[in-house]
Parts: C-alpha cells; structure tokens; sequence
C-alpha cells in the first residue's frame, strides 16, 4: 500500500527488503527508506540507513525500549529520523485532542478513565503503539502514575487489547463517573490512511536533521 501510494506521488521506489530477502541496495540510489517491519528487525533496518546516511521513517511499534538509543544514534550521525506510533493524519489529530480533554478533565477526580483498542488478528504487539502514545498523553497532563494493559490499580490507566477479523484500528478514550460518560473515538476504516501518511511523513523529513515525530509535520506542536 506504501510503495503504491508513492508511486502515485511520483516517487521511485528503488528497493523493498523483506524477511529472508538477499537484495543489496545501492544507498546511492535511494533518498529515504520507510520502514514497517517488526519489533526484532525495526532497530537494525534504522541503524543500517543512518549509518549510510539516510533519513527514516519508522511505523514500526513495540521496539521504543530502544529509542533513546536510535535518537542518540541519528544526532551523532547527523541524520534524519522520524518516528510515529500511528500516521494517520486523523489520529495525528485525535492524539492533539486526547491531551486537551485530559488537561481540561485532570481537575475532575470523579471521572476515572480508560482506553480501548480493537486491531485485525494480524498485529503482533498489544497494546497497539497508538494506544500507548494515548496513554502517554493522558499521563503528562494528570495525575495518573502508568498504564496497565488489562485490570488496573489505582493512580493507573486500563488498556483493553481486542483482536478482531479485518479491523484496521479503532481506538477509544472514555472518562466515566457515576453520572455521566465523555468518550472520544477514532475509526479507521482502513489502512490506506496510515500509508498516506508516512509517505507525507516522508516527503516533509527528505533535507531536513534531527529526530521528528507526526506533530512537526502536521505543525501540532
């Protein structure tokens, strides 16, 4: 779905490693490399691009153990580097959107709040890195302490997990109390949104150093 969208935009698409894969890439040919791998490969696909002087774009989650050390690694190298749990311009948006309604609802100590999220059979990690980065916006603007998938103590935010069929992704924060309920939803209704965005993602990070994120491309900031 990438390599299809970039072709669309004009791009070239000068090679595509894959599990098993003995291609060797010509660095010289290639401008920016994208990757969507899996957890145990995410940090060496990026090392081995910095390393040869190639900025990334990264989607993949469940490595981020790792990403002081990938920051680090692209500052001394001069890179380029941008990482993004979810690059869907919409959820870009719904994650601006969850750190305002945990500000305005952080003085409110009856409503307790909790995330869900719903992906296809198919994804490995759980939490989703997308709900994770929630979590984390609730965290800096309240007084919860951490996130628990599954029950959770006090001073923690409940993550629920579901593997489903084809979901592409639906992710919801609901604030409850005994008298009312706020919740906020994003629906994707495929996963065409995610790979438009990190080829946007990929466009605005092609010249530029350091380490970005969706927010410094969407000036959310």
């Amino acid at each position: 779905m990438i390599e299809g969208i970039a072709l669309k935009r004009g791009h070239e698409v000068s090679a595509k490693i894959d599990l098993g894969s003995t291609e060797n890439i010509d660095f010289s040919q290639v401008d920016l490399a994208i990757d969507f791998s899996v957890p145990e490969a995410a940090v060496a696909n990026i090392e081995i691009a910095l390393e040869n002087g190639i900025p990334v774009v990264c989607g993949t989650t469940g490595w981020l153990d790792h990403y002081s050390h990938i920051a680090r690694r692209c500052q001394e190298l001069e890179g380029a580097f941008l990482y993004a749990s979810n690059f869907s311009l919409g959820v870009n948006i719904f994650f601006a959107l969850n750190d305002y309604l945990a500000q305005k609802m952080s003085a409110l100590k009856q409503y307790g709040v909790s995330i869900e999220e719903i992906h296809h059979t198919q994804k490995q990690d759980a939490p989703s890195g997308t709900a994770i980065t929630l979590a984390e916006g609730i965290l800096a603007n309240t007084d919860y302490k951490d996130w628990k998938l599954g029950e959770a103590e006090d001073g923690e935010i409940p993550i629920v997990s579901k593997r489903i069929g084809n979901y592409a992704g639906t992710h919801t924060i609901d604030y409850d109390s005994s008298i009312d309920q706020i919740r906020i939803q994003h629906t994707a209704h495929s996963r065409e949104g995610f790979a438009e965005g990190a080829v946007i993602a990929a466009e605005w990070l092609l010249d530029k150093k350091g380490v970005f994120s969706m927010q410094d491309v969407l000036n959310l900031g």
